[in-house]
């Protein structure tokens, strides 16, 4: 008997696939989905885009149903990708912060538009291949688990609401690591068993996020001045969509020490520039704070502060401010926290809540 139908967004990665046959060895009556978000009408150009959003993740992930012996669909999600990821990719740059579009499309597209179509399909379920486990607490929420594997990615998941755990499926959260997903790939015959990991941001193939944005927007660069604290001129850059908070290479200054980026100002089109200890902060601010394994907080709340994917995590506590916002202190202080990026809370080993980094 079937445990229910579940619809599993499938990139032609290891992971996605992994996914889906071991859901259908679990019982459940799966439907493979990959997801057209590619925005070129040319098929040669779109062939070439890597990663998920390439032709050759469609039939790569046709190749694996084939295998598992399940149903494969394409479906188009271009509109709400352009919308939801690369527009505000792409306004959050020219505003001078540091988005994450990949927390983007997995809230908006792979949750929010894949799980709605999917539910109207009948489906009781989605499922994806992230390594992160949906738990229900004693208080009767539902939040995210961290994976056993090191590839945990419950920093990207933050901000799926109660109803769409309620719907999410995700096999891989108990292996201890993509060596175990490469090797269940390979025992049952799937195809990409030893696919590589796509490392960019999708529509970026080349990580230049700057041309992309030039050539997306149709704004050229607008170079302005590198400048110290005090407002000194240092030299010139060649637009802020070039830069991120923290950044050390490709200023193309020579002062005689090394310099970060510490601060970016669209209103004036400068760049601040500072010493590596200047960069660390003790305190941040967040908005669109989306909590899980509470409704919400009601005093200080002692927690585990994650800043980017790479940070390890650092001691800190959280309080509502008046204005809505939650502010973050941390024990010790921390290197660079960045405007855009998201910060997640935990405690122990799941997800309390997580918002977007205001300054």
């Amino acid at each position: 008997m079937s445990k229910g139908k579940v619809v599993v967004g499938m990139s032609g990665g290891v992971d996605s696939s992994a996914a889906a046959f071991l859901l259908k060895e679990e019982g459940y009556d799966v439907i493979g989905v990959t997801m057209q978000i590619w925005q070129e009408e040319n098929p040669q150009d779109a062939a070439e885009n890597g990663g998920c959003c390439g032709l050759s993740a469609v039939e790569d992930a046709r190749r694996v149903a084939d295998v598992i012996g399940i149903p494969h669909y394409v479906m188009n999600f271009r509109k709400d990708f352009k919308e939801m990821v690369i527009d505000y990719f792409t306004a959050e740059y020219l505003a001078g912060r540091t988005p994450n579009p990949c927390i983007a499309c997995n809230r908006y597209v792979k949750w929010e538009s894949l799980l709605r179509k999917s539910l109207d399909l009948g489906a009781d379920y989605i499922a994806t291949g992230h390594y992160a486990t949906v738990e229900k607490l004693a208080n009767g929420r539902l939040t995210l688990k961290k994976a056993l594997s090191v590839k945990d990615q419950t920093y990207a998941l933050y901000n799926l609401t109660q109803d769409q755990l309620a719907h999410t499926l995700m096999p891989l959260g108990i292996y201890a690591g993509k060596d175990d997903i490469r090797k269940i790939a390979e025992e049952a015959g799937l195809p990409v068993a030893h696919k590589p990991d796509s490392q960019d941001i999708c529509f970026v193939p080349d990580g230049d996020y700057g041309r992309f944005i030039t050539e997306y927007t149709g704004r050229p660069d607008e170079p302005g001045h590198f400048v110290d604290k005090n407002g000194n001129v240092l030299g010139t850059h060649k637009g802020i969509t070039h830069y991120t908070i923290g950044q050390r290479k490709h200023l193309g200054l020579a002062l005689g020490r090394p310099v970060f980026v510490s601060r970016i100002c669209p209103e004036t089109n400068e760049i601040v520039l500072a010493d590596n200890d200047e960069l660390f902060r003790s305190t941040l601010l967040a908005e669109q704070v989306n909590f899980m394994a509470v409704e919400d907080i009601a005093g200080p709340v002692r927690v585990t502060a994650k800043i980017r994917y790479s940070h390890k995590g650092a001691p800190a506590i959280i309080e509502r401010k008046e204005d809505g916002r939650v502010l973050c202190t941390f024990d010790e202080p921390q290197r660079a926290p960045t405007p855009g990026q998201a910060v997640v809370f935990y405690q122990e080993d799941h997800i309390l809540g997580g918002g977007v980094i205001v300054c």
